[in-house]
């Protein structure tokens, strides 16, 4: 047990980058830690970190310890959660990313019915629209809209869902209803950032194969919440999935242009990681929103 308490501090340590935050996330004190940190390099006979009054630097061993260390501490975690669930006692920690937007509205408000099931399960939600390295940060699972193609990566698919492009009535009343791709050139386009650079095309199905077409506008930004208001406020048209205006559709404040464009197969999927078997805390929380969305009248 000595090697697993060692192995995570050492993890605490390169994570929170000092030893008075990392003591204070394990409850123990600073100098229980150097001790700790002390005796894994004993043992390993390798310098891991370098220690400094300027802060701490993993060395290049240090790096390669803590990426296999990382995994070998899911891992584990994970066969104690597999095990106990077999009693109906799923526990430890689930960390998932989800975009900002389709967490707030379909993943997040099911959280407290999901915990009720499994009370000692402790959840952690990551809201956000950049694509995060599952493995690198962590993340035992994620919520993605569209394809995955990484072979390591497993997606599993939770519902269908189309993209759209739309605006409002009275923005087409003015500036016109496109019926070809070639006729975007001359409509405001709200384009979604991402990293700080704007995609300023926009990929659409034609002739049964993809076609990037290049768009302008004179808005952009990088949260789908924002730019969502600004359609709705008649400023521009833009991309946007079913899940999220289906209550528009249907009550008319926004209507489709280009529907015979549109890409197939956008759909919401769960992504984990690769690896030998499912953990528990992982396969419970799919089967749960697979049941949600499932249910008729949802969407």
């Amino acid at each position: 047990m000595a090697r697993y308490t060692e192995l995570h501090s050492f993890i605490q340590i390169a994570q929170k980058g000092s030893f008075a935050a990392a003591a204070l996330s394990e409850g123990v004190t600073p100098a229980m830690l150097g001790r700790r940190l002390d005796s894994l390099e004993r043992r390993l006979g390798v310098k891991l970190m370098h220690r400094s009054t300027r802060g701490l630097h993993l060395t290049e061993l240090g790096e390669q310890l803590l990426e296999r260390a990382r995994s070998l501490i899911r891992e584990f975690d994970d066969i104690e959660a597999d095990i106990s669930s077999s009693a109906k006692r799923v526990t430890g920690n689930l960390l998932l990313s989800a975009p900002a937007g389709f967490g707030r509205l379909h993943v997040a408000p099911h959280a407290l019915a999901f915990h009720r099931q499994f009370p000692h399960l402790k959840l952690s939600f990551n809201l956000t629209d950049s694509l995060v390295d599952l493995v690198g940060e962590g993340y035992d699972m994620s919520i993605r809209i569209g394809p995955v193609t990484d072979p390591n990566y497993v997606a599993i698919k939770l519902f269908s869902n189309r993209r759209v492009v739309c605006g409002t009535p009275a923005y087409f009343k003015a500036h016109g209803t496109p019926t070809t791709l070639e006729e975007l050139a001359g409509h405001n386009c709200l384009a979604f950032t991402s990293q700080g650079g704007q995609q300023r095309g926009w990929t659409f199905q034609q002739d049964g194969r993809a076609v990037a077409i290049r768009v302008g506008g004179n808005l952009a930004c990088n949260d789908g919440e924002l730019l969502f208001a600004w359609m709705r406020q008649g400023v521009g048209i833009g991309w946007r999935s079913t899940w999220e205006i289906q209550r528009e559709l249907m009550s008319g404040e926004l209507v489709t242009v280009l529907d015979d464009f549109a890409l197939p197969n956008y759909d919401i999927q769960a992504v984990y990681p690769q690896q030998r078997y499912l953990p528990a805390k992982v396969r419970h929380f799919i089967d749960f929103l697979k049941a949600v969305y499932q249910q008729p009248g949802y969407w």
